[in-house]
């Protein structure tokens, strides 16, 4: 028995955006379908590079930036678990098997790889959520990677519209909250850490500076003479 939602118990406002989007796709020049298909995984690739770059700066800061440093991609994996889960529970048939006329750029994924919500999404929007509290500086360009990356879904074929918003606004709200909850309670222990040889390589802690330089404060904003 299928119990996976269909094209029928789709909004259909989501469902008329993904046919104008997919159709606007298949106008475009062919040279943009495989960048747009390498674009996604790309962008994923340098926002976690932009995190690990993150904890490495962080090595040179306090406590609290270190953890927030450490916390932040264990957040971001925690929200992509979590929209697993939130998928085997929807259980939503990709649009470019549901919806009929359609020709996706894509490859659809194999039956039981729901849609609901997007996993790039989430994965995207929750590094650059968690990013933005260490360089706020950044917010246009990071938020606007994370757009690019939720956009590609819908122009693929592979997402409707309301899987990859959901996918951006779980990973945009959670990834940072939990960086935020949970750094303050985890900034001792990263202290008394970086007081052993053995976690000091990876955590920093000499020569690192004090409560000045906060995750979400570039040292280069510091008085000088501190």
């Amino acid at each position: 028995m299928n119990d996976a939602i269909n094209i029928e118990d789709v909004p259909d406002v989501s469902a008329e955006w993904y046919r104008d989007v997919t159709e606007f796709a298949r106008d475009t020049p062919s040279w943009s379908h495989g960048l747009a298909e390498l674009g996604t995984e790309a962008v994923i690739v340098l926002l976690a590079a932009l995190l690990v770059w993150a904890w490495w700066r962080a090595r040179r800061q306090d406590a609290r930036a270190m953890a927030a440093a450490v916390i932040g991609p264990v957040a971001v994996v925690v929200v992509y678990l979590l929209s697993e889960v939130l998928k085997n529970i929807v259980q939503e048939e990709r649009p470019c098997r549901a919806v009929p006329g359609v020709a996706a750029l894509a490859p659809c994924p194999e039956y039981g790889d729901w849609s609901f919500p997007s996993n790039h999404s989430v994965l995207a929007a929750g590094a650059a959520a968690v990013l933005l509290l260490a360089w706020r500086r950044a917010t246009l360009p990071l938020l606007a990677l994370a757009v690019l990356a939720a956009f590609s879904r819908v122009y693929l074929g592979v997402h409707y519209p309301h899987d990859v918003a959901a996918g951006f606004l779980l990973g945009v709200v959670a990834a940072p909250l939990l960086v935020l909850l949970l750094t303050p309670p985890l900034t001792p222990l990263v202290d008394r850490l970086r007081g052993q040889a053995l976690w000091r390589p990876l955590l920093g802690g000499t020569g690192a500076v004090t409560a000045e330089a906060g995750w979400d404060r570039d040292p280069r904003a510091r008085p000088h003479g501190r």
